[in-house]
């Protein structure tokens, strides 16, 4: 009986060092799992001189982790509260309309469960900047296309000792298109689609290996129905994949394949300053970490 016992509680502790190895390579790449989601109406720009202050808090948890599409053993809880401040200015060069950001993240990651080994983390994320530019802005038509890349700097917290970073310690260039049109009345119609190329990351993890991935790619989807001019209520889809990612070379077999969905609403409360919230969840991951939900607030501030 005490052999079978020995035999069964290292077993045991086996799946749970193999479960946390998979956390940890999971929560390595978690990050850059995420291109750049938009909300509704970001693609319909506001005129010339216009300048936007916007804040965003999301709070995010996580109950279970993927490998190849299944589900790995264990109990873990992956906890993320996310803040980012983001100023906008709108302009016209060239007689095309033009809007420079910059967006400022803070985030607090935490460990839970049977990852609570992990720890904790409250930093500053990377910074990042963009660019959107408008190639349609037909008002009449209620059509606008629009191109913006992104640059995120390696400017946020990060450590090869923590297992949670909220920077990434590497260059990221994302382009993104997208398009909001009107339907038919009050229906409207949110596309883009972008791809993420990632620079390297020279530093990764306790034996400070070289992390490279592959380009990730995400398509986002929101139709939209405008009770007024200033009120709205939508529903999304996205879907985003490819983003392996190699240490030292050696290919992770960690690709994204991850659907997700969403449900908002906003109003304008004042002439000026708008109210959006949502919630959503994740339905499908192949590898990583599987949101079972999340919710956001965002307020905008118009100057």
């Amino acid at each position: 009986m005490t052999l079978r016992n020995n035999i069964l509680g290292y077993a045991a502790s086996l799946r749970a060092i193999l479960f946390t190895v998979a956390v940890v390579l999971a929560m390595g790449v978690m990050a850059d799992a995420c291109a750049v989601d938009v909300d509704p109406g970001d693609y319909v720009p506001a005129p010339a001189g216009t300048t936007a202050a916007l804040l965003y808090l999301q709070h995010a948890e996580r109950d279970a982790s993927y490998t190849g599409g299944t589900r790995n053993a264990g109990n873990p809880l992956l906890t993320s509260d996310v803040a980012i401040i983001r100023l906008v200015h709108y302009m016209t060069i060239g007689g095309y309309t033009v809007s420079p950001q910059i967006l400022l993240p803070f985030a607090s990651l935490r460990g839970g469960r049977d990852i609570k080994a992990l720890g904790n983390e409250n930093a500053m994320g990377d910074i990042i900047l963009a660019a959107p530019v408008w190639l349609i802005n037909d008002t009449v038509k209620s059509t606008f296309l629009a191109l913006t890349p992104y640059v995120y700097l390696p400017t946020g917290a990060y450590s090869d000792r923590r297992a949670l970073n909220v920077g990434e310690n590497r260059w990221k260039f994302d382009l993104q298109a997208g398009l909001a049109q009107q339907i038919s009345g009050p229906w409207y119609l949110d596309l883009t689609g972008d791809v993420m190329v990632f620079g390297e990351n020279t530093d990764y993890g306790s034996n400070r290996a070289s992390l490279r991935q592959k380009p990730l790619w995400q398509l986002q989807s929101y139709l939209r129905y405008q009770f007024s001019p200033t009120s709205n209520a939508y529903t999304g889809l996205s879907r985003t994949w490819g983003g392996e990612s190699r240490l030292n070379g050696v290919p992770n077999n960690d690709q994204t394949n991850q659907s997700k969905i969403s449900l908002g609403a906003s109003t304008f409360i004042g002439a000026k300053t708008q109210v959006m919230v949502s919630i959503g969840r994740d339905l499908s991951v192949d590898n990583g970490f599987k949101e079972n939900f999340r919710f956001n607030l965002r307020l905008l501030q118009i100057f």
